[in-house]
């Protein structure tokens, strides 16, 4: 083939007109421990911290680099492409620790990767000169250093290793088939042939230990697994359970089956830290176990909640037998009998009906017998990455179902469906298809599987049919072709073809298609692969990845909304072009190597593809050929770049023409992956065909920490729609703050100086500002140092050492003037409210998400699929792509999702429902007479919906007129008792403060491991509640305007001897507190046992006779006794009661009566004491964010990283991606 330059000129280095500088990468977990550190990495200007941090910590070889290397001369092989080993002669003189190394610089990467590919492509004659070779060469490594396109990443963890370095091993079981003889050789190095491959689909057979078969698969996955790719297969081959077995007998079916490889993938994919798409599993709508597979995920989220709610009610009632046998006063034998002992005997009872087996409550008697005197179950909980959701399987693939047009038909007519029998053909069961398709969209509204990819539009696109229909994809779903066959991937990096004045560089555009096609060519001649049928597959059809990413930033860039004609139009033309470009470059290599070997049978299929992709890309709505579905044409009228338009028209044109002369030389050309670790590497704002998450980023600083920028894309947006430099400066201004106090409403320089501080103090609040989230965590002694703070503003140091003191507040400055100063300094991290920016421009700056606190749009589902579907008229394969939905969406949003997509074209879908997943809760409304509130707890952030509950607390406080004298301080130490129980499968912990005279003061409420926003908001909402009863606000006023309350989560409660059910956290813990301070008997389901404090000095009830052998306290006693015990132990914990054992022996009861009262304040001390660390934590969570809360409003999913644990990650596609370390879910 003859190449020309576009990026570099002849004669000159490659890198030439580029500028490389040094830094120093450095990941470290949220504790601050370092994960990886490397100094001096030598990388392009201009690349972003985080794109030199995922290239040195993920791509850069880490060993086995010699410090000195020679040529290997090669015949017929250009000198500047001969491949290098170590020299032994020059490194022997070398001390031994300075031999071999790691990749220290870019230049080292991008040199071996396109060395490798130059040097097979010479190897295999895909070059015409060798001038042409060398425009090749350094054409590649000139897009890559300015990240203009990337490959997957195996390419950057394999290719290049053995050309560059001499790194070799021993072989792995691949094979490759030789391209001059064409017969297929098994590998004898791990690394002269790369595998630089990062999709599969393998087959598996309906047999158990032969190759081919359902064993054989799981050692063929992790041959994949370990290189870094991802596989998908069809295992609807595998028969049926009940279907009889060949020795006789019956099959256990196909989910055994499933879940061994599921267990299998867990344990083998990064360590077992990557959790979902490690692989894609897809079964036929027709299959027998069908409906077993589609609510496998649905019944394995809900065994992780039994299994989190089991182990808390054994846990708690295990307890309670064994403080039964505590408690009890005399023999051991006695104790522990449930004849003698009536309190073991009646929480055993209670133990039972909670469905504690008998053999558990006998392990803890025979525990207590042998001495001990507690017991630990283990407990578990819902987080995404805890030992429940290990436990159970399904949690490390991708699921899908595998629809055709006779199914959907089916439904649309309410018809039966037959599912059949594997080994005889013969109908199983018959099922009413609306039925099964109610089961999809459940379990997708449920838990955000499976997907569903549409068999007959995937076939209808078919370019070889001939060799038997596509059953399966990759994990991703983009990639879709036959059985054991495998693609490459690339993405073009689309904001690097937008030219500084706005227009889009066709050329470029066109010439960087043209190369990567070739490298992607290059790449499947190269490589090795994990078995037989793959390489001889590949070999056969040859099938490409190419696609792009970042057309969300394009076309924000253009200031066009994602969601509009204009966008989705633009969308069409340039994917058009691209796998216009790709398919002719095809063409051209076929007439001078030839087609891929199974064309010749296919040829007539092909040119019929080609024919509809030219159809649609000419904008015809008519004259299809073999398609059931019509795809979407594109919007010619709708494009905003006539030339695009034109470019599509006559490439296709070409395209048509040269396939019917040549053939083409691979099967497959495009799709559009997920792009997620090579998207961080070319710094992309957005990934594949994703919109923006957010349009406020946190960019990492050398150094380590962030700062606020905003989305590069939003000041060029800004510029195309009209608005003046000065007008784009305060919208920004807006969005990030002005990280200053200095011209802020309310608090500034002006205000703080009238409170005593000086120019020292402001310096160091002004140094503290640009990094902050929030001006409240700037203003404290860490920040102005205790000695100003206790001297110059006069606050107790006490004060200043209490989490929830708000140094703000203090000075006298009202909650409105704090968040207005707070959006000014910090930025509301949305643009809508902005000042000058038009209505009719806020859909430009759309995400995907509601942005920062105060932001309410979203794209809406169907501009999602509507996207997709304008893409995928024209692309071979398919689109990698998550439809997000909000929380509030429902089972027909589901299915009407999955009818939208069929309709238009769409070849496969998945969707994400917010909240989904039982590891992420969230809060339904807890208002229901504001309809503004509402919506913001539906949809609002963390802190937003932690200041609504907070609003509207202080509304029903004012609404009642209470009188409010000054605060009355609590005292320094205070007594108080944590209640701790289970609300509807969730953890919650109470934590009360009192007063000396025993009243209520303050509480604190933690939801353990719960999703960030619900957790936050219980917080904020336990310091209003707190604030109100300091200020004298009756404790009845919050009952009554609490308890009965509904939302989610609710249900039964356990651990809690008085409250059994609760329509929500909040009418529980207002129950609580109703039932222990103000003895109110007709909120609790079991009346509190013992006589109330008031009642002991009137004799109380139930007093024993005085014929028994105990008698009730003496007057003097009890208010002797009472009085000790009330000043130590809290009157909410005691539940106003008398304690139980609080009688004696006649004759000495007032020295009983004493030393009880001892060991009770004893006790109520050791409680005291265990709550106070409770406390501690809970409270810096109502004043601080935590890390979840903290990532929910930086724009990230809220989960923490598998590899480096910061809560960084984003969606990608279907997979999740790290933006600090890079790591994915996914293969690419």
């Amino acid at each position: 083939m003859r190449l020309e330059r576009k990026f570099t000129e002849s004669g000159k280095d490659a890198y030439s007109a580029l500028t490389f500088t040094t830094t120093t990468s450095e990941i470290r977990n949220p504790d601050g421990t370092v994960v990886f550190k490397l100094e001096a990495v030598e990388i392009p200007e201009g690349w972003s911290q985080v794109a030199s941090d995922v290239i040195a910590q993920k791509y850069f070889r880490k060993a086995g680099v010699p410090a000195r290397l020679k040529a290997v001369k090669e015949k017929d092989v250009p000198e500047f492409l001969w491949r290098s080993v170590p020299d032994e002669d020059a490194l022997a003189k070398l001390p031994e620790n300075e031999r071999f190394a790691g990749e220290t610089s870019s230049k080292q990467v991008f040199d071996r990767l396109a060395g490798a590919w130059a040097y097979w492509g010479w190897k295999g004659g895909y070059f015409t000169t060798e001038e042409d070779a060398r425009t090749y060469f350094d054409e590649m490594r000139v897009m890559l250093a300015r990240q203009m396109a990337a490959p997957n990443s195996p390419q950057w963890f394999n290719t290049g290793l053995h050309w560059a370095y001499g790194i070799d091993g021993p072989a792995q079981g691949h094979h490759y088939v030789d391209p001059k003889t064409g017969k297929l050789v098994r590998s004898k190095s791990s690394y002269e042939h790369p595998q630089p491959h990062a999709c599969f689909i393998q087959s598996v057979s309906d047999d158990l230990v032969n190759d081919g078969g359902i064993m054989d698969l799981w050692v063929r996955e992790a041959r994949l697994f370990k290189y870094g790719s991802g596989t998908g297969t069809n295992f609807s081959s595998l028969r049926g359970e009940g279907e009889a077995l060949s020795g006789g007998g019956k099959s256990s079916g196909l989910m055994g089956f499933l879940k061994i490889g599921d267990r299998a993938a867990g344990a083998i994919k990064s360590g077992g830290t990557t959790r979902r798409a490690a692989k894609m599993v897809i079964v036929d709508m027709d299959h027998p176990d069908i409906e077993a597979f589609i609510d496998w995920k649905v019944i394995e989220e809900q065994k992780v909640a039994a299994i989190v709610a089991g182990s808390k009610a054994h846990q708690a009632q295990l307890t309670k037998v064994m403080e039964a046998v505590r408690a009890w006063d005399g023999t051991l034998d006695d104790a522990t009998d449930p004849n003698v002992n009536e309190a073991l005997k009646d929480v055993i009872r209670a133990a039972k009906k909670h469905m504690i087996p008998e053999a558990y409550i006998l392990r803890v008697l025979q525990y207590a017998k042998q001495g001990y005197d507690s017991i630990e179950f283990p407990t578990y909980d819902t987080d995404w990455d805890s030992e429940a959701y290990s436990t159970v399987s399904g949690q490390n693939s991708n699921n899908s179902v595998r629809v055709t047009n006779a199914f959907l038909h089916a439904v649309e007519k309410d018809a039966d469906w037959e599912l059949i029998n594997r080994r005889d053909g013969k109908v199983a069961k018959t099922v009413p298809a609306r039925e099964l398709w109610d089961k999809i969209g459940h379990a997708a509204w449920a838990c955000a599987d499976p997907g569903i990819q549409f068999h007959d539009t995937v076939n209808d696109w078919h370019t070889c049919p001939e060799d038997g229909a596509i059953r399966g994809s990759n994990p991703c779903s983009e990639y879709m072709f036959l059985d054991d066959t495998a693609c490459n991937l690339a993405s073009m990096n689309l904001l690097k073809f937008l030219n500084a004045d706005g227009s889009f560089d066709h050329e470029g555009y066109v010439h960087a298609a043209r190369f990567w096609t070739v490298t992607l060519e290059i790449s499947v001649a190269m490589a090795q692969f994990p078995s037989k049928e793959i390489a001889q597959r590949s070999y056969d059809f040859r099938t490409l990845g190419l696609g792009y990413a970042n057309i969300g930033g394009l076309l924000m860039n253009m200031g066009l909304g994602y969601d509009s004609r204009e966008g989705r139009a633009l969308c069409g033309a340039l994917t058009a072009v691209m796998t216009g470009v790709s398919y002719a470059t095809s063409a051209e290599m076929a007439g001078e190597l030839g087609p891929f070997p199974g064309y010749a049978r296919n040829a007539d299929h092909m040119q019929r593809v080609m024919r509809n992709h030219r159809n649609a890309a000419k904008g015809q709505t008519d004259g299809y050929e073999e398609l059931a579905v019509k795809p979407v044409a594109l919007d010619i009228d709708g494009c905003p770049d006539a030339r695009l338009i034109a470019l599509a028209a006559e490439i296709w044109d070409g395209v048509v023409e040269a396939g019917a002369k040549n053939g083409f030389r691979n099967a497959q050309s495009t799709v559009i992956a997920p792009t997620g670790t090579i998207g961080l590497v070319m710094d992309c704002d957005t990934t594949g065909i994703e919109p923006d998450f957010a349009l406020v980023k946190f960019k990492k600083l050398a150094g380590g920490g962030y700062f606020k920028i905003i989305n590069q894309s939003v000041p060029a947006a800004l510029r195309k729609l009209g608005y003046g430099e000065a007008q784009i400066g305060e919208i920004i201004a807006y969005a990030v703050g002005h990280g200053s106090l200095g011209q802020a409403p309310g608090i500034n320089h002006t205000s703080l100086i009238g409170h005593g501080f000086g120019k020292a103090e402001i310096a160091k609040i002004e140094a503290a500002l640009p990094s902050a989230f929030d001006i409240r965590f700037v203003f404290n002694q860490w920040t102005l140092g205790e000695e100003f703070c206790t001297k110059a503003l006069g606050i107790p140091a006490a004060r200043l050492n209490d989490p929830t003191f708000d140094l703000l507040r203090h000075l006298g400055f009202s909650k409105k003037e704090i968040e207005a100063a707070n959006d000014h300094v910090c930025g509301t991290m949305t643009l809508e409210g902005a000042p000058g920016l038009r209505d009719e421009h806020l859909s430009v700056f759309d995400c995907a998400n509601p942005c920062g606190k105060k932001g309410k749009r979203f794209l809406s589902v169907d501009s999602h699929i509507h996207m997709m579907a304008a893409a995928q008229s024209f692309i071979s394969g398919a689109i990698s792509k998550t439809i997000n939905m909000p929380n509030n969406a429902t089972i027909e949003d589901c299915k009407a999702a999955y009818e939208l997509s069929w309709s238009l074209g769409v070849k496969a879908n998945a969707l994400y429902r917010d909240g989904s997943k039982l590891s992420q809760p969230l809060a339904a409304a807890l208002v229901e007479d504001d309809d503004e509130a509402a919506e913001i707890l539906e949809s609002g952030t963390p802190h937003e919906k932690a200041g609504v509950l907070a609003e509207k607390v202080i509304e029903k406080i004012i609404v009642k007129e209470v009188a409010r004298a000054a605060r009355t301080k609590l005292p320094e130490r205070r007594k108080g008792y944590t209640q701790k129980a289970v609300v509807g499968g969730h953890k919650v912990y109470l934590r009360t403060g009192e007063y000396k005279d025993g009243n209520l003061g303050e509480i604190f409420i933690d939801m353990h491991k719960e999703g960030a926003g619900f957790r936050a908001m219980m917080n904020n909402f336990a310091i209003a509640v707190s604030v109100g009863l300091q200020y004298g606000v009756p404790l009845e006023e919050f009952v009554d305007a609490f308890t009965f309350t509904k939302f989610e989560p609710a249900g039964m409660v356990q651990g809690n001897a008085a409250i059994k059910n609760a329509t929500s956290v909040l009418d529980y813990i207002f129950r609580e507190l109703a039932v222990s301070y103000l003895d109110r008997e007709d909120l609790a389901h079991v009346k509190p046992e013992g006589a109330t404090f008031d009642s002991i000095h009137n004799g109380g009830e139930g007093t024993p006779d005085a014929d028994g052998n105990v008698s009730a306290l003496g007057q003097s006693a009890a208010t002797k006794s009472l009085e000790v015990i009330k000043s130590v132990t809290s009157s909410g914990y005691l539940r106003n009661r008398m304690p139980q054992d609080l009688v004696a022996l006649r004759g000495g009861m007032d020295r009983v009566a004493a030393e009880l009262a001892g060991s009770t304040a004893a006790s109520g001390f050791s409680e005291t004491a265990q709550a106070t660390f409770t406390t501690s934590t809970t409270t810096v969570a109502a004043t601080g964010l935590n890390a979840r809360a903290k990532a929910k409003m930086q724009g990230y999913e809220g989960e923490a990283c598998g590899e480096c644990g910061n809560y960084t990650l984003v969606r990608n596609g279907t997979c999740m991606k790290c933006n600090t370390c890079g790591g994915t879910s996914g293969c690419s």
